[in-house]
């Protein structure tokens, strides 16, 4: 039984002013897509940096938005935790804030990225109750310029919690990226994450594997460091797509200190792997879309 999202319509009040504009505005986002994982540590986020990434080094306009108010690090992986947010009044008086871009210098179509971490210093813990997160994040949605984009990419914070439940619920999402690593223990949340977003009737939901071999510097063989094979095993036993797996490379965590996603190293094997995920997410979302399309009835 899915879980539906309740309409705010207090005798007095009307329609939630702020779920209105969310409205509004994700009618110009083409796809929207949330990248979750139902335990810390697989690389979550690095998966979210690099799928958008790659999706910009396609041509295409991409927004990130870091939903992991606790612990936001996307703005420092994609290179602009040092800029300032500027705000724009709009005609009713209100202020939106403008993201901030990285096109690095010219090698991909700007991404637009919005944080918590913005808002807050470096090391200021964000010591909130759910309410306060949850308004958070639907003014980081609904109060903020993201303008036009081919592709909205939700970072979720791990587990399955408050954060996750409101943007399911408040944004209607085209696909859910789960990710995992191969080992039993990350499966066991995986299988967690997967069946959320089935129960919420997400329409497409894929699983991708992170970390699922190491590449000897020393002889290219390919070593099974957490196991091998675990994230296709899940996405088969939950019914879901398995859209590949992302090697180990040594590079990505200096790309990502350095705020560079390791898809612009197109040398690499990971970046490689990331490139041809991003063009079966494309492919399939576009196919998707297609019968969707067929389904409607002519005007």
């Amino acid at each position: 039984m899915a879980i539906k999202a309740p309409t705010v319509n207090i005798s007095g009040l009307g329609t939630d002013p702020l779920e209105e504009r969310i409205k509004t505005k994700q009618e110009k986002w083409k796809y929207k897509i949330a990248v979750l994982s139902g335990k810390g540590g697989v690389g979550k986020s690095t998966v979210a940096v690099n799928l958008a990434a790659a999706l910009a080094k396609m041509g295409n306009h991409v927004g990130v938005l870091d939903a992991d108010i606790h612990g936001p690090n996307v703005a420092k992986m994609l290179g602009v935790d040092k800029a300032e947010v500027l705000a724009e009044r709009m005609e009713d008086g209100r202020f939106e804030m403008i993201p901030p871009m990285n096109d690095f210098l010219g090698q991909i179509t700007p991404i637009k990225v919005m944080s918590m971490g913005f808002l807050v210093s470096e090391d200021q813990p964000v010591i909130w109750r759910g309410p306060l997160v949850t308004k958070a994040i639907k003014q980081l949605l609904g109060d903020v310029k993201w303008g036009e984009l081919d592709f909205m990419i939700i970072d979720f914070p791990p587990g399955t919690g408050d954060e996750i439940l409101t943007v399911v619920q408040t944004v209607k999402l085209d696909a859910a990226i789960v990710v995992t690593t191969p080992q039993e223990v990350a499966l066991l949340d995986t299988g967690k994450a997967v069946n959320m977003m089935k129960e919420m009737e997400v329409p497409y939901v894929a699983v991708i594997e992170n970390m699922s071999y190491l590449i000897c510097p020393y002889c290219g063989n390919e070593i099974d460091v957490f196991g091998k094979g675990g994230g296709k095993k899940l996405a088969e036993k939950e019914g879901v797509e398995f859209l590949g797996g992302i090697p180990i490379d040594l590079k990505a965590r200096e790309a990502s200190d350095a705020g560079i996603p390791i898809v612009l190293y197109g040398d690499t094997v990971a970046a490689k792997a990331f490139m041809e995920l991003a063009g079966k997410l494309v492919e399939k979302l576009e196919e998707l879309k297609a019968k969707e399309e067929a389904k409607e009835p002519e005007s």
